[in-house]
């Protein structure tokens, strides 16, 4: 028989905060005799919005000490059950946990990043380690690199900005967790063009640049641009990119619950979904005709189900830990988002309808 499984979001970022749900939080924080802060957020929030990069600011500054205190979230709107256990009725809410118990002490202090250090420090006795910026993933073109990039093998998203201006100024930290977004998507580019430094006038001339920030999107092989007029939030130009590069990006750089997955192969396991082992060869046919990197996983899990029914289950919840101990390279985490949403294709769907 095969497990029926609450189905998590396999929504997975590359980051030093650990993302818990319901099948890892009491291992993590309760049981685990490592203390650890916990924000309990909703993905509408506006203040959790703002206390993001905190936090993960947070969660990196401490990340030498790992194995001592951890620094973690729970979207408190889609595991409401968690919420409500540890009486969450406004967002952000920071919870301590000492590891040892069930009985966590509200935060009330300051949501700078100064602050929260000194919260955990007084509270652990370790040090936040201040590390050197990454280098930025942002790719700055003028009036000869512009030429060398646009229109060749990558879609490319361009600000035009200007030292002096305000919203440029606000845009950049958004603009630069963009890049780092995508920085595993060999087929995207996040670039800038500080449209008034000698060499670039002309290009923000030619482009018919007049006010600042200025976003144009170049798809791949074409320098005719596709004016950006969305939102300015990270989550705004994600949506904006997966739709017109394909990319499968939720906000944090990791995959959405579509990553990895291939269409015409969920059609297939839809098809035989109360006989896998029949849907072997026509799987394995369909496979072989896709270039898609995961179309084998699929036809792998056809086969390993057809052996064994619980095969779905175990697998998933054995890449769900993997996931939620953290610590890995973005590749690595997009392969195993990936794996999870195409075995999710194989499982029972059950749905929660309560709310928070």
């Amino acid at each position: 028989m095969l497990f029926k499984l609450a189905l998590l979001p396999a929504i997975v970022a590359a980051s030093s905060v650990i993302d818990l749900i319901p099948s890892n939080f009491d291992n993590i924080v309760l049981k685990s005799g490592k203390p650890a802060l916990v924000e309990f957020f909703a993905p509408w929030c506006g203040h959790c919005k703002n206390l993001a990069p905190v936090w993960e600011e947070l969660a990196t500054t401490f990340q030498h000490a790992s194995d001592k205190v951890t620094i973690a979230k729970v979207d408190a709107d889609a595991e409401k059950d968690l919420g409500r256990k540890f009486g969450v009725q406004g967002f952000p809410t920071l919870k301590w946990f000492d590891g040892k118990s069930d009985k966590p002490e509200e935060y009330d202090g300051g949501r700078d990043l100064e602050s929260l250090q000194k919260w955990v420090t007084d509270k652990t006795g370790i040090k936040p380690k201040v590390k050197g910026k990454l280098p930025s993933q942002v790719v700055f073109l003028d009036d000869n690199s512009f030429k060398q990039k646009v229109g060749k093998e990558q879609d490319v998203l361009v600000a035009f900005t200007a030292p002096w201006c305000g919203h440029c100024k606000s845009l950049a930290p958004i603009w630069e967790t963009l890049a780092n977004d995508f920085v595993t998507e060999p087929d995207v580019l996040i670039a800038k063009v500080d449209a008034e430094a000698e060499n670039s006038k002309a290009l923000a001339q030619e482009q018919g640049v007049t006010s600042y920030p200025t976003i144009k999107y170049f798809k791949k092989g074409s320098t005719e641009p596709l004016p950006y007029e969305g939102g300015r939030t990270e989550k705004d130009f994600i949506q904006f990119i997966n739709t017109n590069a394909g990319t499968h990006r939720a906000v944090g750089g990791g995959l959405d619950a579509t990553g990895g997955t291939i269409e015409a192969l969920d059609a297939i396991v839809s098809k035989f979904s109360t006989a896998y082992a029949d849907g072997i060869e026509e799987a394995t046919k369909a496979a072989a005709g896709l270039k898609d990197k995961y179309a084998q996983y699929y036809v792998k899990a056809f086969t390993k189900i057809s052996a064994n029914q619980e095969y779905a289950a175990k697998e998933y919840k054995r890449l769900q830990g993997l996931i939620s101990k953290g610590n890995l390279a973005p590749e690595k985490l997009d392969d195993l988002a990936s794996r999870s949403n195409i075995l999710k294709r194989f499982l029972p769907q059950t749905e929660e309808k309560s709310e928070l």
